[in-house]
């Protein structure tokens, strides 16, 4: 158990020395109000501190600015009484005790230090290359022999039945219409006529030659 403290101890002061002095000192710092003055009266701490002021002496003091980029008053102070203010604001305060015009005193509050940059880091020219090189990986035997999954196509849709049915029978009704008018158009009385008279002529023409063609025979 004893070994674990000290290692606690030791590591615990390790850190406190490691730190930067900036971060190291922004911690608290005292000022005495005695004999009428302040002490010390010149004072400088880092952004981030906290200063206190104890007045020491039998009359009441108080802290006022006089200049600075904060305006800061504390309350009256007596005997023993003591009063805190954490600076923030990087910059020169001059300050006063209002009572006492002749006790003066300034603080001087420094930045803060920027954080360092992070290094930046370099890689040989043997791992850029074989970053650059380092061939593509190759998908796996699974991903390789998985079949492609072919989504099933969508059925057609069926065409309209209404408009192409309609269409036949709109070109074949006009020739149907023409057969049946034609059957039962009557016959023209003069084509039957006119082929009656033919008939006959043809037939007094046979007659006639037969006629003369046994005459000629019959004569000596």
């Amino acid at each position: 158990m004893r070994a674990l403290l000290r290692a606690a101890a030791a590591l615990a002061l390790l850190t406190v020395w490691l730190l930067p002095a900036d971060r190291a000192s922004a911690a608290s710092y005292s000022v005495a109000m005695k004999g009428y003055a302040f002490s010390p009266a010149s004072l400088s701490v880092p952004a981030g501190s906290t200063v206190t002021w104890t007045n020491y002496d039998t009359a009441p003091h108080d802290v006022k600015t006089t200049s600075g980029p904060l305006s800061i008053h504390s309350p009256m102070l007596d005997k023993g009484e003591s009063w805190s203010f954490t600076f923030t604001t990087a910059g020169s305060y001059g300050y006063v005790c209002t009572v006492h015009p002749d006790m003066t005193a300034g603080i001087t509050v420094r930045a803060a230090a920027p954080a360092p940059a992070p290094a930046p880091v370099r890689t040989s020219a043997v791992a850029r290359e074989h970053v650059h090189t380092a061939p593509a990986r190759t998908p796996s035997r699974t991903a390789r022999s998985a079949p492609a999954m072919t989504m099933p196509s969508p059925s057609p849709t069926p065409p309209a039945t209404a408009p192409a049915a309609a269409v036949p029978q709109t070109a074949t009704q006009p020739a149907a219409t023409q057969a049946t008018a034609a059957t039962a158009r009557p016959l023209d009385p003069l084509l039957v006529l006119a082929g009656l008279v033919a008939g006959v002529a043809v037939l007094c023409l046979l007659l006639v030659g037969s006629r003369t063609s046994r005459a000629r025979q019959e004569a000596p």
